[in-house]
């Protein structure tokens, strides 16, 4: 198999960070690559942590398994860090994308040992004045296209229209706001 490249989310129910693994491998099809996304749920409830999984190749993916090894990992909610093991099997040469206020270097001190790079995005910040109510996975998504290179960034702004105009046809201010958001998760990641 190609170069293939794994993505774990960590988040909480209700902050989107399955709707953004998802909305990553619908941007990565219609550019031509093999995808997985996917959901791993503990209790079903909001607030409780999810994990989701993303798998990208250029050639056909024959793995069909949850991902122990990734190459990024994405933590939705900061909080996360304390509880869970977010960079559990992350390789050394991966790196992890973390939505918090805090710089790249504060959140590497959170991590303990952690070797790789570290990047922040404060999607809370850009959520708020974009949307005006606190979404991060759009703004987190952005990032996460910034720094992995998967897809490039005027190819995933038009497919991130066509998906939001789509699924907000009759809200055209969500889509505007949302467009923004993900736009400034592109520009505005440290690390």
């Amino acid at each position: 198999m190609g170069k293939m490249i794994e993505i774990r989310w960590h988040g909480r129910g209700g902050q989107g960070a399955k709707t953004a693994s998802l909305l990553l491998a619908e941007a990565a099809f219609n550019t031509g690559k093999f995808v997985q996304g996917f959901p791993e749920y503990g209790p079903e409830r909001m607030g409780a942590p999810i994990t989701a999984y993303n798998r990208i190749s250029d050639e056909k993916i024959t793995i069909h398994s949850n991902i122990y090894e990734p190459d990024y990992v994405v933590v939705v909610d900061e909080t996360l860090i304390g509880s869970v093991d977010v960079t559990k099997g992350l390789k050394k040469d991966g790196a992890i994308i973390v939505n918090t206020s805090k710089s790249p270097e504060e959140v590497k001190k959170m991590l303990g040992n952690f070797d790789g790079k570290v990047y922040t995005i404060d999607a809370r910040k850009i959520s708020m004045e974009c949307l005006g109510k606190y979404f991060p996975n759009i703004p987190v998504l952005g990032a996460v296209i910034k720094v992995t290179g998967i897809i490039p960034e005027e190819e995933a702004i038009k497919d991130m229209e066509g998906s939001l105009k789509h699924k907000f046809a009759t809200k055209p201010d969500v889509i505007e706001g949302n467009l923004k958001a993900f736009v400034r998760g592109m520009q505005e990641v440290q690390g």
